[in-house]
């Protein structure tokens, strides 16, 4: 194992076979695959930096047809809590974006509540959107207007309005949860989510990868699975980006528990069974395909994170809370500025969309690309000053602290 290792890091593919032994990994062998991630991840994303986005998080409408065991966000219409997003209330949103000096517009929210929900059709309608994706569109270019680029997850999109959104979103995502169709079963975590069958979200993200876009995904750790349906899962995300080479990033996410659902009581994946994914997540997947895991879901693990391999944070708000999992507020980035320079790392914010599919043919549209140099040149004017600030100050535009927002 040590000798497959040492080949892992060098650039050589990880058999399955060998990440599902590595999935026990313990004591000297845990250490040995967080350096031999390490290494690959210095190899390739050179220049010591992590990086995050500095987002706004939009959930247009938290109505969804599905029922997962772990969700907090969903509601059905008229449930308390349940909001979708009026046209004054959205450009509000963007507007604090654009003062707080966002560059990510995160659009997210249920999985098609058309479908179950003809109330909410109904209203779309009467604010003049035929569907959930025409209201993202129309809210997409907005964004676009105040300088904000637009990143897109509304779960099971067809081809065709993937090609629409395309037109105002830089990239799209879509979480592949995990691969095992044993947990759309009786008694799985997924068994009233009927756009959670893996073989359906699998179809979305290879299609995206046909129409060219830069795509989003991830696992979902803690939900039932096994250790041997997470490597599945992986490979079958380093499988279908390597048909098409569209995933620019994907998202190793521990479930954490929440009151007031059916996984309340359930255990949540320590930090070592979280480092111990995002290290194989690392080896198994392309070299160039970016690893991140969520800060706020990991407060007390930065370090060992960044010991595993990750080199992005995703996205971080100093406009809107997560509301997916709104308990656990984003870090205040000077704190995670600090983590990440006691570990060697300077910590820069980045684009909803990496630079190789910017000049790639075909994965940027025409009419985004001066919305997307315009966002570059501003992230580079923050760049140059955080370099030249000394390491004690911040001069970031996205530091403020974490701001009282109401429920969604």
């Amino acid at each position: 194992m040590a000798d497959t290792l040492l080949g892992a890091s060098a650039g050589m593919p990880l058999s399955k076979a060998a990440a599902k032994r590595l999935m026990d990994a313990d004591g000297g062998a845990f250490q040995e695959l967080l350096a031999a991630a390490r290494e690959r991840r210095d190899c390739v994303w050179s220049g010591y930096r992590l990086t995050f986005s500095p987002k706004v998080f939009l959930p247009l409408t938290n109505l969804c047809r599905n029922r997962c065991d772990y969700c907090s966000f969903r509601r059905s219409w008229g449930q308390k809590g349940a909001e979708t997003f009026d046209h004054s209330t959205t450009l509000g949103w963007l507007d604090r974006a654009q003062e707080q000096g966002c560059v990510e517009a995160l659009f997210c929210l249920g999985d098609t509540p058309e479908t179950a929900f003809p109330e909410y059709g109904a209203l779309l309608e009467s604010w003049g959107h035929g569907s959930t994706v025409d209201y993202i569109e129309w809210s997409s270019e907005r964004a676009l207007e105040r300088g904000l680029l637009p990143h897109t997850n509304a779960g099971i999109l067809s081809p065709e309005e993937m090609a629409r959104l395309k037109r105002s979103n830089v990239s799209l995502g879509l979480m592949l949860e995990n691969i095992s169709p044993r947990l759309c079963e009786a008694g799985g975590v997924h068994r009233n989510a009927p756009d959670k069958q893996p073989k359906k979200r699998m179809a979305m993200i290879e299609a995206a990868g046909a129409l060219r876009i830069p795509f989003t995904t991830g696992i979902l750790l803690g939900i039932g699975e096994t250790s041997e349906e997470i490597v599945d899962s992986l490979v079958a995300i380093a499988d279908v980006h390597r048909l098409h080479g569209h995933i620019q990033e994907v998202i190793v996410q521990n479930f954490r528990a929440r009151p007031k659902i059916p996984m309340r009581d359930a255990p949540e994946p320590d930090d070592v069974q979280v480092a111990r994914c995002v290290a194989l997540a690392r080896l198994l997947l392309p070299e160039e395909v970016s690893v991140q895991a969520p800060p706020n879901l990991n407060p007390s693990a930065t370090r060992l994170l960044i010991d595993a391999g990750i080199n992005d944070f995703g996205g971080i708000s100093p406009v809107t809370p997560d509301y997916i999992n709104p308990i656990h507020p984003w870090p205040h980035l000077v704190d995670l500025e600090a983590e990440c320079r006691d570990a060697g790392f300077q910590l820069r914010p980045r684009l909803p969309i990496y630079p190789d599919y910017i000049t790639r043919s075909g994965f940027l549209t025409p009419d985004l690309e001066p919305h997307v140099k315009a966002a570059e040149e501003r992230l580079a004017q923050v760049r140059s000053a955080r370099d030249l600030a000394p390491p004690s100050t911040s001069t970031s535009a996205f530091s403020p602290p974490q701001p009282n927002v109401g429920s969604v």
